[in-house]
């Protein structure tokens, strides 16, 4: 239990006991999945401390584990989405559309169980009218790419309120799951969204908890999308999905100022590996220009060229990881990194094949992944976390508390992580992983590692329509474990899988979590996440002077090349064991293989492609440090080309990076907090279009000199 004392008039508590240590979302009538993140509303007042909180923290404290336990660490040594061209995306919007009207009647007459053609019209007539008008407006391939990149529009929207109004429609007139799945597939054949066993595939994984949520909410299409996919949306206010953490009643230490290192210190060398992706089924010379979700496999066929054929070692079209890319990769890590200290790997193991996953399929890549690593790296210690496509279907992860139907559950999947994971993590983590895949262990006196299920801020985890409000406590669990790590003097890394200003994150699930990081910004010295597949980071700011940066989240490189990226993992170099040792990141880097030489020469070599500081000229890597990057991106066009080229791992298949999507992806560094562009910004997008525009008479001298050139 928590008792509570006052001291000089300031509330403090201390502990009696220790203190411990989609949707895919499958709108699926109209469209494949959408996604996206809402925009934040003002934050609310927050709650004050009362003793009504006290049962709260006893829970926390019932929960989480023991974390008196040694040390885990021994130590040896101290896409850009380019819009279609306009002529074609309405020539193309048209011509779905009368296929729409043509098939139209069709599709409710056969859904209807074939009542006549009067009782057809009178369905439709029936249903919601911006339903109607919704599905005369969409562009579908527009969607689609959208999806891919989760950079969405109002098309987006329009076909996400679509798919969530007929879906509603038909629960509410009594269609069963059956006739759902009949309707969801006719029309994703019938528009040639997939092919017809990727229809059949998604409608059959997907359909039973979508249909079980909507039974389930009292909200409307308006709401769903807003919540889903955030500012292209608008921002609905929904009372049932704006919610906040409770800090405890203690004051925010003054921030230090962190001191560059005029000599060098004791580091830990730290492997991390993400997104690994691994395809059990790639077959080289297969057909790897298919038009399906994932390439590169017997089912796709073979190739009808030379220049659609599969690779040896990958390819960098729709195809995820084989075999012998990972085998090679782990053997160069092993031979080259021979003083690793420990490993950090956040998540993704399972391939993209997601309309034909099984429970038992996915468990079996979890095994198989675990029992490679403890064979290449024995005796070093692991930290992981979960990532969205370990679940089956992918990115469903229900709380305990929302599903009373065992086939909904997800205890087979942390039951299995448990017993994996405890390879390398001690049995005091086993609540809370079996409660939510997330934990804490102390690495090193005075050093913390967190693991975070970020799957609980997916916004196409299609459950939190139920009840976002702090699914499983994680984070009011996390404020326990970062405040006692502040207690004791401790710091602490963070990992987790989708960084939390992603678009993939709920805006209120990372608003919370923003608050957390500000106010424990002395505890918190850095974080780790992946998913994006990109070489990228995240900055936060304290939330009550946004011009001060106060943390950094390092994205790591996927190890798959899915889509157009060379394969890659990073080495990072940390502040280690010495007396006031900041734990920070003090330099990274980043190797890849070069995926084209690798498949021409048959002879795969890994090589580092950059050192962050070199690379940079940063004079160390504390957050203040990376917010004059950032500045610098926006103002010096060849530092942006240099970190775009990192970006996308030097691939060759990389797209040019216009304006548009050079604001796109500094927004992306400063966003520590999801979908809150107009906020943090706002002044640097200011300055980006200030630097691309082009005076009038440096336009007509332009043209002058490009005709002159031309005669």
């Amino acid at each position: 239990m928590v008792n509570f004392y006052y001291s000089q008039h300031i509330m403090q508590f201390s502990l009696l006991t220790t203190w411990s240590r989609q949707i895919v979302t499958f709108i699926t009538v109209c469209t494949v999945f959408t996604a996206g993140v809402p925009i934040e509303k003002p934050l609310t007042t927050a709650p004050q401390w009362t003793t009504h909180n006290m049962s709260l923290w006893e829970d926390i404290v019932l929960l989480s584990s023991d974390s008196n336990h040694q040390p885990l660490l021994v130590v040896n040594q101290t896409g850009v989405y380019t819009a279609p061209d306009i002529e074609k995306m309405e020539n193309e919007t048209l011509r779905k559309f009368q296929i729409l009207k043509a098939n139209y009647t069709k599709y409710f007459y056969d859904v209807n169980g074939g009542k006549n053609k009067e009782d057809s019209r009178a369905s439709r007539a029936a249903l919601p009218g911006f339903v109607d008008k919704a599905l005369q407006l969409l562009n579908l391939n527009q969607v689609v790419g959208e999806v891919e990149t989760s950079v969405m529009s109002k098309m987006s929207c329009t076909a996400c309120k679509a798919g969530a109004g007929l879906l509603q429609h038909y629960i509410k007139h009594g269609k069963t799951r059956d006739d759902i799945v009949k309707i969801t597939y006719q029309f994703c054949t019938s528009f040639k969204l997939q092919t017809p066993r990727v229809c059949e595939g998604i409608t059959e994984l997907f359909s039973g908890e979508v249909v079980y949520v909507l039974q389930r909410i009292n909200i409307g299409p308006e709401e769903i999308c807003s919540f889903v996919i955030g500012d292209a949306c608008g921002d609905v206010y929904n009372p049932t999905h704006e919610w906040d953490v409770v800090f405890p009643p203690v004051p925010k230490p003054t921030p230090t100022e962190i001191k560059i290192l005029k000599e060098p210190v004791p580091q830990f060398k730290v492997l991390h590996l993400s997104d690994t992706h691994f395809d059990p089924y790639y077959e080289e010379g297969t057909n790897a220009d298919c038009n399906e979700p994932l390439c590169c496999r017997l089912t796709n066929g073979p190739a009808v060229s030379p220049q659609s054929r599969a690779g040896r070692w990958g390819d960098y079209r729709k195809c995820d990881t084989p075999k012998r890319t990972i085998d090679n990769m782990l053997q160069h890590i092993a031979a080259t990194h021979t003083d690793i200290d420990y490993i950090i790997w956040t998540g993704d193991l399972p391939a993209h094949d997601i309309w034909n996953q099984t429970k038992e399929e996915n468990l079996s890549i979890l095994k198989e992944t675990v029992a490679q690593l403890l064979k290449m790296f024995p005796g070093i210690p692991i930290f992981p976390a979960l990532g969205n496509h370990e679940a089956v279907p992918v990115n469903s992860f229900p709380p305990s508390s929302l599903v009373n139907k065992p086939e909904y559950a997800i205890d087979w999947l942390y039951s299995e992580l448990d017993t994996q994971w405890r390879r390398w993590l001690p049995g005091s983590v086993s609540r809370t992983i079996k409660r939510g895949a997330f934990y804490s262990v102390l690495v090193r006196p005075g050093f913390r590692i967190i693991s975070l299920n970020m799957n609980y801020c997916n916004n196409k985890n299609w459950w939190l329509l139920m009840n976002s409000t702090d699914p499983v406590k994680e984070l009011q669990w996390f404020i326990y474990e970062l405040q006692n790590a502040e207690f004791n003097g401790e710091k602490v890394h963070v990992l987790g899988h989708i960084p939390p200003g992603h678009p993939d994150c709920l805006k209120v699930w990372s608003r919370n979590y923003y608050a957390i990081i500000s106010r424990y910004e002395s505890t918190i010295t850095a974080q780790f996440f992946g998913h994006t597949h990109f070489d990228e980071f995240e900055l936060f700011y304290d939330t009550q002077d946004l011009g001060r940066p106060v943390s950094i989240a390092y994205v790591g490189p996927s190890v798959t090349p899915y889509y157009d990226l060379n394969p890659g993992y990073r080495i990072y170099y940390v502040d280690g064991d010495r007396e006031h040792s900041t734990r920070a990141v003090l330099d990274h880097e980043t190797w890849v293989m070069n995926l084209k030489e690798a498949n021409l020469y048959d002879y795969p070599i890994w090589q580092k492609l950059y050192s962050t500081q070199a690379a940079y000229s940063l004079p160390s890597l504390r957050p203040e440090d990376w917010d004059v990057f950032i500045n610098s991106l926006a103002e010096d066009q060849t530092i942006f080309d240099l970190y775009y080229k990192h970006y996308w791992k030097n691939s060759p298949t990389r797209p040019a990076c216009d304006a548009e999507c050079k604001k796109r992806m500094i927004c992306d560094l400063r966003s520590g907090r999801s979908h809150d562009r107009k906020i943090l910004c706002q002044e640097i997008e200011s300055r980006i279009d200030a630097g691309s525009r082009i005076s009038w008479s440096a336009w007509l001298y332009n043209g002058f000199t490009a005709s002159v050139t031309m005669v």
